[in-house]
């Protein structure tokens, strides 16, 4: 399992939270998918390392900027 952490600028309420899991949810296969508005961040379980660039594409699409990623491998 690897959990990324998306640092997200231009989220400001509960809809962008949505937008951001919907968008997510799209573009991957994801165990579990959660975005804070407040810490400005999405937190993202999956089976595989997610495709960055081609997110990092679609959130500017959307109106969202990607400020950086940490990603982990947990069992």
């Amino acid at each position: 399992m690897v959990k990324t952490v998306l640092k997200v600028d231009g989220m400001s309420c509960g809809m962008c939270e949505s937008h951001m899991n919907d968008l997510v949810r799209s573009l991957f296969q994801v165990k579990k998918v959660s975005s804070s508005a407040k810490d400005g961040e999405t937190v993202v379980l999956s089976d595989e390392i997610l495709d960055i660039p081609y997110l990092k594409m679609k959130m500017k699409e959307i109106g969202y900027k990607l400020v950086s990623v940490e990603s982990t491998h947990e069992a």
